[in-house]
């Protein structure tokens, strides 16, 4: 089976435009994610699937200097990009990952993948029921479950948000949802605001290596510094 991280990423957010090319300890959101990603040492191919928008030339530039796959489709149906990346890629499972998130933890996404091997399972998804903190958000499933999606997936939020079809039709997939140790909900690790720019700032600058960061080392963090919880703990998520 060959395993491939799809990272969804586009300049165009209406509350943090160009957010995931923004600089965090000297390299862009985006390149952390992607490095993230490829820690986790599961993944036999990373790619990135943007938007065919002027404004995304500049993210499709960056990922071909970087020698990842990538491919350009329409900006609201996210679905049909991931049909791109896996035909491009050859995918016969797929990890979703979004651009937005800075903070994916390796470890988080190597258990997922590791849970899939074991078999029996369509999907495996840490979004669906939210232990982790916004943020660490990733969905695993099959290639065929891909299929299924894009065949039967009409509306424009199921196009939109890729994976509302799968929890829709339970009866059609085995679902597995993956929890932490702990319930980190509340937590706002994500980007999608200048508060949580703040916040992903202090987190980052703190470390000796950022790229080390881990679920739990960003805990004791929070724990010495609890002022920094509550930069972005007003926000609110935006709904899908």
């Amino acid at each position: 089976m060959k395993f491939v991280a799809i990272i969804q990423a586009r300049m165009g957010s209406s509350r943090l435009p160009g957010k995931i090319m923004k600089m965090l300890r000297g390299k862009p959101v985006l390149l952390h994610v992607i490095e993230r990603v490829r820690q986790a040492g599961v993944f036999d191919e990373v790619a990135v699937a943007t938007t065919y928008r002027d404004i995304d030339d500049e993210v499709a530039k960056f990922v071909d200097s970087k020698g990842i796959t990538l491919v350009r489709g329409d900006e609201l149906d996210v679905l049909s990009r991931y049909g791109l990346a896996a035909h491009a890629t050859n995918a016969d499972v797929i990890m979703r990952i979004t651009a937005d998130c800075p903070l994916i933890d390796p470890d988080v996404l190597r258990d997922m993948v590791q849970r899939y091997k074991v078999g029996g399972v369509d999907v495996i998804t840490n979004a669906r029921v939210r232990h982790f903190p916004r943020g660490l958000d990733a969905e695993l499933f099959s290639r065929n479950a891909l299929d299924q999606m894009l065949a039967q997936a009409k509306t424009s939020s199921e196009r939109e948000h890729v994976t509302p079809f799968l929890y829709a039709h339970p009866e059609h997939f085995n679902i597995v949802d993956h929890f932490s140790g702990a319930d980190h909900s509340d937590l706002r690790l994500t980007l999608d605001t200048e508060e949580d720019f703040d916040l992903l700032e202090r987190i980052f600058e703190a470390p000796e290596n950022p790229d080390e960061l881990r679920l739990n080392d960003v805990l004791s963090l929070l724990q010495k510094n609890p002022q920094w919880r509550l930069i972005n703990s007003h926000v609110e998520q935006k709904k899908a």
